[in-house]
């Protein structure tokens, strides 16, 4: 099978490629080539700019693929593009949408791909990934385009430690924060339950979904089936970190007041309750199974950050934030 990624080489993707490739996929990379590094072995690479339709349609115009998948898509403006460039010239076109898209809040906690709405208020991401699966819904309809939408949820791997407050180019800030004592913000009382899925078990679910007729037309998450609280989820970090984490719990109303760019992330997302029944997945790929717990995956994540020194960089800018909003919330208690 002949397979593209656009893109290919970022967290959850990665892990996909290197599974691709080892089960006999002839897989094809399309990206800049800025990172040599994180192309797999057996991956071939095509040099091209997605964002440059002139220049994507000259690298590929004298192929054809079983499978295209984008993983850097999301606006209507990228998928027009994308359906473009491979009308006509592959079986299956994958889009990578997000497990956000569904309905904040929900009206029930167990989320399903097609009884639960595609609705998010508080989060433009979540909305133009919406606008992009109707676009492609529509051009199926319409012409027969091959599309199969895929909607992750929190991935991650080793070079990501996942929370939902943390920062996003220094992640080993927050580990460092835990061991040195300082306090760490959760949002709301903590209570609230979320699904963390590893990036090797994410890949079962999608490469077994890679040249499925059956799957044309269908939309699929795919995450872990464990489901935590976000307090048990900290916890679990702190406990890789070999740490009790020092937790703060407060408001997301009062979070989003100190920094109106978190609405997104947390009301949009994190901060709604959302369970997701796996069972569509399932039955197209019945050897998915997302077997490593939080827990361990966590611990795998700080030993492959302890064992890449250069990695475990801090965000001074992102601490100092941290503490402003905790002195902050300090200060609203009665002595």
């Amino acid at each position: 099978m002949k397979v593209l990624f656009i893109g290919g080489t970022g967290l959850i993707s990665e892990a996909v490629s290197k599974l691709a490739i080892s089960r006999g996929i002839d897989l094809y990379l399309f990206n800049r080539g800025n990172r040599d590094g994180f192309v797999p072995e057996g991956a071939h690479v095509i040099i091209g700019d997605i964002r440059n339709p002139q220049d994507a349609a000259a690298a590929l115009k004298n192929e054809q693929f079983d499978v295209v998948v984008d993983w850097i898509a999301f606006t209507p403006e990228h998928v027009s593009v994308d359906i473009e460039l491979f009308r006509g010239k592959t079986k299956q076109y994958i889009f990578i949408s997000s497990a956000s898209a569904y309905q904040k809040p929900p009206k029930h906690y167990i989320i399903t791909e097609d009884a639960t709405p595609l609705e998010n208020k508080y989060w433009q991401y979540s909305r133009d990934k919406i606008a992009c699966e109707q676009l492609l819904l529509d051009e199926q309809a319409a012409t027969g385009f091959p599309v199969t939408i895929v909607r992750p949820s929190f991935t991650y791997g080793d070079t990501m430690i996942p929370a939902a407050l943390n920062s996003w180019q220094h992640p080993w800030s927050l580990i460092a924060r835990i061991r040195a004592g300082r306090p760490v913000i959760v949002h709301g009382d903590g209570s609230s339950l979320w699904t963390m899925t590893h990036n090797t078990d994410f890949a079962k679910g999608f490469v077994g979904l890679l040249g499925r007729e059956e799957a044309i037309g269908e939309a699929y998450h795919i995450t872990s089936d464990e489901v935590l609280t976000w307090n048990q989820i900290y916890e679990a970090i702190g406990a890789a970190a070999g740490a009790e984490p020092k937790l703060v719990h407060i408001s997301t109303p009062f979070l989003i007041s100190h920094d109106p760019e978190l609405e997104g992330g947390l009301l949009g997302d994190k901060s709604v309750t959302s369970v997701f029944d796996n069972s569509k997945i399932k039955g197209l790929v019945p050897d998915f199974d997302a077997a490593l717990s939080f827990a361990e995956g966590i611990k795998r994540t700080v030993a492959w950050f302890e064992a890449h020194p250069e990695r475990c960089t801090e965000d001074q800018a992102w601490n100092d934030q941290m503490d402003r909003i905790i002195e902050a919330h300090a200060a609203g208690f009665k002595k």
